[in-house]
């Protein structure tokens, strides 16, 4: 008789249903496991031997065969050790087939039995859940992250094989359970290392930043050395609006798949702030490999990614870029299979204006050619250039400025209450939309909710012939400017917020 164990694979960030059939064959001793495994999981046999025979049950002295079905869906990951070896102590007697057929098993083992703790799990949950199974054991040090799949799903954590056989014999494991509200609220507001009350100057600066974050939108900082862009973008995470529940388990999916994910901490709380270095390669950044990963702008969904001395990174990195800052989202595609990552992050980008650093610098003399300046700035592309919402420049404090020791009147959490008022706003007014931001606006959202009056369309006319502006750039300017006028709470967009979109957008690190 073949028994059948439900357990499941992630795909992606999606999880599909997988049935681990057992069958136990008179004929020389063997094991083998079929239906597309990956190497973890051949090499599952010596670990399912092993864990069987340490925790004191009997390992079938005959010809084991494993199907994992459906066959023609590749399986990857350790999480198939515990259902394989729950299926051979079914067939031993050790555990009644009609007690685990309502169950799901995910789980890696020690050779010594132990259950060891597997990435992935909250999209395995949910995948299992929403295929109807509403009782699934994982490891113990899983089983937090396991629970937030929602209430209407029995989570029980073990330590060990002994504690899932026991489980359905005469101790059963307590089901864990975590108040998801609660947790967001008691971890969501940390205290952040860097303050905007502690950066000098810089007063516009400052305040594109804070419109940045108010939409989500792009922003790229150009200045001298030790202007304080590196500073104000560490600053940047302090202002973004704490998340929401929708968000922050969406977040917790892509860490629990990139096997990034804290298990004293197993909710993603914080939004992403991911620095890249200038060595990163294309895949590093987009995500790749045989077995697509998501890459540093999927890590920075819902946050921010921040490329310092951006002009430094190879320039097909940066071109890799556009699409998903246009769409939102990156398609990994391989020759067997594809997967699909959200990846709607800020783009936060620092420069210098030229290669020695001090063109335009009041204080010190450009040594550069124009053959060297023009080399340098070409290496950010007009495509790119024109997916970046706010530009600005970020000049050399002054002596005044820089010897002032009186901290700045205004904190990270002043700027943060106008941005999280802002984002509330948006959120009301995009409720029925399926987007969050501003910087979501498709065109046809955009007519629906950026009017203008017949001065503010006038105004457009001339700035978009003075100035040639592109469709998607006309676009942007639109969405910016109804940030602003979120920030003012204006429920309309008026003629001033318009013109400070323009002044933001208007600046060029190529002219």
């Amino acid at each position: 008789m073949v028994n059948k164990v439900t357990t499941a694979t992630v795909i992606g960030l999606n999880a599909y249903k997988v049935s681990v059939e057992t069958d136990v064959l008179n004929g020389l001793p063997g094991f083998t496991i079929v239906g597309l495994p990956d190497t973890s999981i051949n090499e599952a046999r010596d670990r399912v031997r092993s864990a069987i025979k340490n925790s004191g049950y009997t390992f079938p002295a005959k010809k084991v065969v494993i199907n994992l079905a459906p066959a023609d869906l590749k399986k990857e990951g350790s999480n198939f050790d515990l259902p394989v070896a729950v299926g051979l102590l079914a067939e031993e007697g050790v555990l009644d087939e009609d007690n685990i057929k309502d169950y799901a098993f995910v789980g890696e083992l020690s050779l010594d039995g132990s259950v060891r703790g597997v990435s992935g799990v909250l999209p395995l949950v949910t995948g299992l859940k929403d295929s109807g199974c509403r009782k699934i054991i994982v490891p113990a040090v899983n089983a937090c992250e396991a629970a937030l799949a929602g209430e209407d799903v029995e989570i029980y954590g073990a330590e060990h094989l002994t504690d899932v056989v026991n489980h359905f014999t005469d101790n059963p494991i307590k089901p864990t359970v975590v108040d998801l509200e609660n947790y967001l609220a008691e971890f969501g507001d940390e205290d952040y290392p860097y303050d905007f009350k502690d950066v000098k100057g810089q007063q516009k600066a400052k305040k594109a930043l804070e419109i940045a974050a108010a939409g989500a939108h792009n922003i790229l900082m150009t200045g001298s050395p030790g202007s304080g862009k590196t500073l104000m973008a560490k600053c940047f995470a302090s202002i973004l609006p704490p998340l929401d529940l929708k968000e922050a388990l969406e977040l917790t999916k892509i860490y629990s798949v990139s096997n990034l994910l804290s298990s004293d901490e197993p909710l993603m709380t914080k939004r992403p702030f991911r620095a890249v270095h200038h060595t990163a390669s294309a895949s590093g950044i987009i995500g790749g490999g045989s077995s697509p990963k998501p890459g540093e702008i999927t890590l920075a969904h819902r946050g921010v990614l921040f490329l310092d001395e951006m002009v430094e990174f190879p320039r097909n990195v940066l071109e890799t870029l556009r699409q998903p800052l246009e769409d939102g989202e990156i398609v990994i595609a391989r020759a067997k299979h594809s997967v699909k990552y959200p990846a709607k992050f800020i783009l936060l980008g620092a420069m210098n204006p030229c290669p020695c650093g001090y063109l335009g610098d009041k204080e010190k003399q450009c040594t550069c050619s124009d053959f060297q300046i023009n080399r340098y700035k070409s290496r950010l592309s007009g495509p790119l250039l024109d997916r970046i919402d706010l530009q600005i420049d970020v000049p050399r404090l002054t002596s005044e400025e820089l010897l002032n020791i009186k901290p700045s009147q205004e904190t990270s959490k002043d700027i943060r209450a106008r941005v999280v008022r802002a984002r509330k706003i948006q959120a009301a007014r995009y409720e029925n939309e399926g987007i969050l931001t501003n910087s979501e606006l498709t065109p046809k959202l955009i007519k629906k909710y950026c009017k203008l009056d017949d001065e503010c369309v006038q105004l457009l006319k001339l700035a978009a012939v003075k100035y040639q502006l592109s469709g998607r750039l006309y676009d942007r300017t639109l969405k910016l400017a109804r940030t602003i006028a979120d920030l003012e709470n204006s429920q309309d967009i008026k003629q001033n917020h318009i013109m400070q979109a323009l002044q933001y957008r208007m600046f060029n690190p190529s002219n």
